[in-house]
């Protein structure tokens, strides 16, 4: 596993906990902010996780966990600009980095398949 996808990934929590900290304090932000919290810091940790797996299938298992939390947290940051509640240049380079973390993970998923499916 890589160390800059490591370093990457805990960046980006890092970055989410920052917009969550930058939130307005009613209830709509709070709520939807707890919401991309969860999912945005825990993109790094299933990372992690599959790095330590036993097994192909348990290493596919945690980046496809990873993968849909990174879903979850483009859904909540759209959310969170849609209504209004930041402005779309807040997010934009946070979309982009969920974006290209997705399409890592995904090759990363398929290259494991393919591998176990050859050998």
């Amino acid at each position: 596993m890589s160390d800059d996808l490591k370093q990457r990934t805990k960046e980006f929590a890092l970055r989410i906990v920052k917009l969550y900290g930058a939130l307005p304090k009613t209830t709509e932000a709070q709520v939807m902010g707890k919401q991309v919290l969860r999912s945005g810091t825990s993109v790094g940790a299933h990372y992690r996780e599959a790095s330590r797996s036993r097994s192909k299938a348990e290493f596919v298992s945690k980046l496809e966990v990873g993968l849909q939390e990174l879903e979850e947290t483009t859904y909540w940051l759209e959310l969170l600009t849609e209504s209004s509640i930041i402005k779309e240049s807040q997010v934009n380079s946070l979309i982009k980095e969920a974006n290209e973390l997705n399409a890592i993970f995904t090759s990363c998923v398929r290259k494991a398949k393919r591998n176990d499916s050859s050998g």
